[in-house]
């Protein structure tokens, strides 16, 4: 039988807001697709004959002669991908859905596929091929927590072969473990993944970012909390940047994720074996911690005095803070982006990246937000940080998006240099 996996497009942020274009440096306007797909592909029976399609990049082929078409999606990609499950599927073939979206939605993912996967899709995935070669789908697929120490590496190749000349990502991302004990307002990754931490092992971290190596491409570093909580995690970590340390060449690695909390957390020491591992940036999510939530608001100088801290501590280590700054939570008045252009400037931050607080089904912040009536907007495209879909609480949805545009527009303003940014850097996505 003939499957094919289908990674829906979606809108960021310059797309939405085409004079942003004009207005950042940037070499790239997205990025590669999720592991989701690449993690299904990886544990596919060999007796199934499966290709890839981005709808991105490439014609997605309604009319092909397939069997069983799986769409993954996170919620800003959900009107697209919904949109071509009611495609395939007026055209005679089966659909399952997988992915955020579905997992988070799965009475509004039903109503357009003939099965939903909610949560890890590995552990059931033989269940659903089995099931649609016998012509018996069920609705509903319950993947539970999988041990990562028993996965095969993702099939990252079948996203590389899609690169054409405007579509060249420079890195790839790369999985330290799944799951998160946080409760971050904004954040499903806890809901969709589960609260315990699960590492894959030193090896098989390595193996993802050898095979992205031997690519030409770099591996991103993404799962900040899997090096501070859980037995043992800082040391696991130092035995991946150990083994990094060892290896000679180019560093395969373009960025780490983190936060500043995470930054102040970290001895100077392993920092200093982060960079040695070739870590030379850290993609800084802000808007999450007690810090940059409060950093920003005028009302709270020790907030702002440590994310000081913690961006020059990033910086005397070797290691360049590409910050997130996230806009639209309660505590933000009108005052907010001043402050936070203020704060880059005298932090030394180079590069920057602006984020609209978005509330995605699923989360804290999407369930306080319904009960208080203060979702406006339920078109799931516009859930990508570029739009407003929800009343603020200190000024209105049109004031949020203006001072959202004047953020980009401003801070890069005197960073026109940024033309061209060299190999082991993270390029602005928008």
């Amino acid at each position: 039988m003939k499957l094919r996996f289908v990674y829906p497009k979606f809108s960021r942020h310059a797309e939405h807001h085409p004079e942003l274009r004009e207005a950042v440096p940037c070499n790239e306007y997205f990025g590669p697709p999720s592991l989701g797909i690449a993690c299904l592909a990886a544990v596919t029976p060999e007796s199934w004959d499966f290709d890839f399609r981005d709808d991105r990049v490439e014609d997605v082929g309604l009319d092909d002669d397939v069997d069983l078409v799986a769409l993954s999606f996170f919620t800003a990609a959900a009107s697209r991908g919904l949109e071509l499950a009611d495609a395939f599927r007026a055209r005679g073939k089966k659909v399952v859905m997988g992915g955020i979206f579905p997992t988070m939605m799965p009475d509004v993912a039903a109503e357009h596929a003939d099965a939903v996967v909610v949560g890890e899709g590995e552990g059931v995935w033989n269940d659903v091929l089995v099931d649609a070669k016998r012509g018996s789908l069920k609705p509903r697929y319950s993947g539970s927590s999988v041990d990562p120490a028993t996965l095969p590496l993702p099939r990252v190749d079948l996203y590389i072969e899609k690169e054409n000349d405007t579509y060249r990502p420079d890195d790839y991302p790369v999985q330290i473990a799944r799951g998160c004990p946080l409760k971050c307002f904004a954040c499903v990754l806890p809901t969709s993944m589960g609260p315990k931490i699960r590492h894959f092992g030193t090896d098989h971290t390595l193996g993802q970012i050898e095979q992205l190596k031997e690519r030409g491409k770099l591996g991103s570093l993404t799962e900040d909390t899997s090096l501070f909580f859980g037995s043992g995690a800082q040391r696991r970590f130092g035995w991946l940047l150990d083994a990094l340390a060892e290896r000679s060449g180019p560093a395969p690695i373009s960025y780490l994720g983190t936060s500043m909390p995470m930054i102040r957390a970290t001895s100077g020491e392993f920092l200093d074996r982060m960079r040695a591992a070739g870590i030379n940036m850290f993609y800084l999510v802000g808007g999450f911690d007690p810090f940059t939530m409060k950093a920003f608001t005028g009302k709270d100088p020790d907030a702002l005095a440590k994310a000081h801290e913690s961006v020059k501590k990033a910086l005397d280590h070797g290691i360049e803070p590409y910050t997130s700054f996230l806009v639209g939570n309660d505590d933000d008045d009108e005052g907010t982006f001043d402050r936070m252009l203020e704060f880059a400037d005298k932090a030394g931050i180079r590069k920057a990246e602006f984020a609209i607080m978005t509330p995605y089904p699923g989360t804290a912040v999407w369930h306080r937000l319904n009960a208080e009536d203060r979702i406006i907007e339920r078109t799931w495209s516009r859930y990508n940080d570029a739009n407003v879909v929800f009343r603020p609480k200190q000024m209105s949805p049109e004031r949020l998006l203006a001072g959202y545009l004047y953020l980009w527009k401003e801070f890069y303003r005197s960073r026109q240099d940024l033309k061209e940014l060299g190999r082991g850097e993270r390029t602005i996505q928008f």
